[in-house]
C-alpha cells in the first residue's frame, strides 16, 4: 500500500488532563525551584519521602556549579539532564517540557485544524498530489492531482527517504511555503506560494456500503465532535434499515477519551460499564453508559492493527467485552496510561502518568513496561479474564483480536510497482487524453499499454509475476485512475473491496 499524507495539521491529543501545582515563593534561580517541585512531584507519586533525595542532589549541584573544570550551563544541567534521566526510570511517557517545550504544547492543544488541503501520495524521493479540497490554499493556488512536488521552500524531495518526507511535510505545512511543481505535458517547472488556512477535516473520513445493507467507516482520531459525527454517518448510511457495520480503528493513534465514551454509548446498553482507570494515588473511578441511552442494535465489527491505541483500544476493549462487536485485525498498541499535566515554575511543565485503563472485564489496556518504576504495577495477569457471554479474552495489555487478520502481502512486482509510484505516473498520463467514468473497469488493452510504459522504464516483470499479480495490477490500476478523476474517497472503495482484514469483517457481520 502506498504511504497517503493529507497535507495538513490536526490539533494535539487531549490526553494529558490538567491539574494545578503552585511553587513555593524564594529567591531560588527558576530552573532550581523547577527540578525541586519536579522531584517532589514525581517522588511523593512513588510513595517516597522527597527530602533526602532533594538534598543530595542539591549538594552534587552545588560541588559541579563551584568545582567543575570547565563553567557550567545550570539550565542545560537540569533541564537536560537531571529531570529527563529521573522521569526514564518511571515510564516512558512521562515527560518534561521546559518553557519553550511547554508553550508549544499549550498553543497545539488551543490549536485549529491548519493546512494546504490536498491529499498526496509518498514514495521513495517523489509526493504526487491525489486531489485538493474545494475552496482550500491548495485549490485557490491551481494545483491539481497528478502534478509532482519537486522541492519546498528549495529543498529537493528526490533527496528525502518517505519517513523523512512525511516529517518534512508535516512541518512545513505550519508555515507559508512555495512548492516547485511538475505538471504533466507541461515542460517547464511551476512554482506555487501556499499559506496555510482552516481546513475541515473530519475524524470520519471516509463512509460507504461496501454491499447491501453493511455500512463501513473509517476514523483517524478520536476528537470532541467525534461521537456526534459517527451518528450522523450513521444515518446518512441508512440507519435504521443497516444490517451491519464495520469501523476502521487501524492506525488511529486514539486522542479525546470523553469522545470515546460517547461513541461507545451508540453501541452499547444503558448502564453498561465502558472502563475503569486505577492508580495508586488517583481514585478509582468507573465510566458506563448513561441509563437512559438508547443505542444502535445492528451487527459490529471492529478493525485494529498495531497502531491502533490508547482511546481505540478502550472504544474496542468495551466492545469486545461485552459481546457487541467482532474485532479483526492485529493486537493493538497497548497505551492505556493515565496522565495529567502539572505546570511548573519558569513556564515548564510535567506530564506524569497518575493511572491505568481498564476494560470492563478487568484487564489492563496498558502492555508491561519492562525496566522502569512502573514495570511491577503494568505488568498484569494473562487472566482468564471472560465477556459477558463467558467467552475468554487474553489480557496483558492491548487489545487481542478474536480474528487475527494481517494485510494484504507484498510480492516482488507489487512493492517495485508501489515504490516507483508506476500506476500514479501511467494514470497521470492516460487522463490528460481520455475521459473516464466513475464505474470505469480497466480493459486488457490498457494493460497492454501499462505493460509497453513500464517497459520503457526498465521494469519487466516475468510472464509467471504479471499473471500471477494481473488481478491485482488491475484493481490499482483502477484505484489510481479513481483517485485522480474523482477523489480519494471513490479511489479506496476499490482498495478496501480486495482488503483482507475487511473481507474478513464482513464475513462476521453476515
Amino acid at each position: 500500500m502506498q504511504s497517503r499524507a493529507d497535507f495538513s495539521l490536526r490539533s494535539a491529543s487531549a490526553e494529558l488532563h490538567g491539574a494545578s501545582l503552585k511553587p513555593r515563593a524564594g529567591s531560588s534561580p527558576p530552573y532550581v525551584v523547577t527540578i525541586l517541585i519536579c522531584m517532589a512531584t514525581v517522588l511523593r507519586a512513588a510513595d517516597q519521602d522527597p527530602d533526602r533525595e532533594i538534598k543530595r542532589l542539591v549538594d552534587v549541584f552545588s560541588i559541579l556549579e563551584s568545582n567543575a573544570a570547565d563553567p557550567i550551563s545550570s539550565e542545560a544541567i537540569m533541564y537536560q539532564g537531571a529531570i529527563p534521566g529521573m522521569l526514564r526510570t518511571l515510564d516512558p511517557h512521562s515527560i518534561f517540557f521546559d518553557p519553550g517545550q511547554f508553550q508549544q504544547l499549550q498553543q497545539m492543544q488551543r490549536s485549529e485544524q491548519k493546512g494546504f488541503g490536498m491529499i498526496v501520495s509518498v514514495l521513495p524521493g517523489r509526493v504526487i498530489v491525489l486531489q485538493t479540497m474545494e475552496g482550500t490554499p491548495s485549490a485557490k493556488a491551481g494545483l491539481s492531482g497528478g502534478d509532482e512536488i519537486l522541492a519546498i521552500n528549495n529543498i529537493a524531495l528526490s533527496r528525502l527517504e518517505p519517513e523523512e518526507l512525511i516529517q518534512f511535510m508535516g512541518q512545513a505545512r505550519q508555515h507559508e511555503v512555495s512548492l516547485d511543481v511538475r505538471r504533466p505535458g507541461n515542460a517547464r517547472l511551476l512554482r506555487f506560494g501556499l499559506t496555510p488556512a482552516l481546513v475541515d477535516t473530519p475524524t470520519v473520513d471516509r463512509a460507504f456500503l461496501p454491499s447491501p445493507g453493511i455500512g463501513f467507516l473509517r476514523l483517524t482520531a478520536f476528537e470532541g465532535p467525534t461521537g456526534k459525527l459517527v451518528k450522523q454517518t450513521i444515518e446518512k448510511l441508512g440507519s435504521p434499515a443497516l444490517k451491519g457495520l464495520v469501523i476502521d480503528l487501524r492506525g488511529n493513534p486514539g486522542g479525546d477519551v470523553q469522545a470515546a465514551v460517547d461513541m461507545a454509548s451508540l453501541f452499547l446498553e444503558p448502564d453498561q460499564l465502558i472502563f475503569t482507570v486505577k492508580g495508586r494515588t488517583a481514585d478509582g473511578e468507573s465510566v458506563r453508559v448513561k441509563k437512559l441511552n438508547r443505542p444502535y442494535t445492528f451487527p459490529l465489527a471492529v478493525l485494529v492493527d498495531s497502531k491502533s491505541a490508547s482511546a481505540s483500544e478502550i472504544f474496542s476493549g468495551a466492545m469486545q467485552d461485552h459481546d457487541r462487536a467482532s474485532i479483526v485485525g492485529e493486537p493493538t498498541y497497548g497505551k492505556g496510561l493515565v496522565q495529567k499535566v502539572y505546570p511548573l515554575s519558569a513556564g515548564s511543565g510535567l506530564a506524569l502518568t497518575t493511572a491505568f485503563y481498564y476494560t470492563p472485564s478487568g484487564r489492563s489496556i496498558q502492555k508491561p513496561l519492562q525496566g522502569v518504576e512502573l514495570s511491577a504495577a503494568s505488568t498484569m495477569a494473562q487472566g482468564p479474564f471472560k465477556t459477558d457471554k463467558g467467552r475468554l479474552v487474553r489480557g496483558g495489555g492491548g487489545i487481542q483480536p478474536d480474528e487475527i487478520v494481517l494485510p494484504e502481502t507484498q510480492s516482488r512486482l507489487r512493492s517495485v510497482l508501489d515504490a516507483t509510484g508506476s500506476f500514479t505516473s501511467f494514470a497521470t498520463e492516460y487522463l490528460r487524453t481520455h475521459d473516464i467514468a466513475e464505474n470505469f473497469e480497466v480493459p486488457g488493452a490498457m494493460l497492454d499499454e501499462l505493460k509497453v510504459f513500464l517497459s520503457e522504464r526498465q521494469i519487466q516483470p516475468s510472464l509467471s509475476d504479471w499473471l500471477k499479480d494481473r488481478e491485482w495490477i488491475q484493481s490499482r490500476l483502477k484505484q489510481d485512475m479513481l483517485n485522480l478523476k474523482f477523489g480519494v474517497a471513490v479511489g479506496d472503495q476499490i482498495e478496501l473491496k480486495r482488503d483482507p482484514v475487511v473481507n474478513a469483517a464482513l464475513k462476521h457481520i453476515k
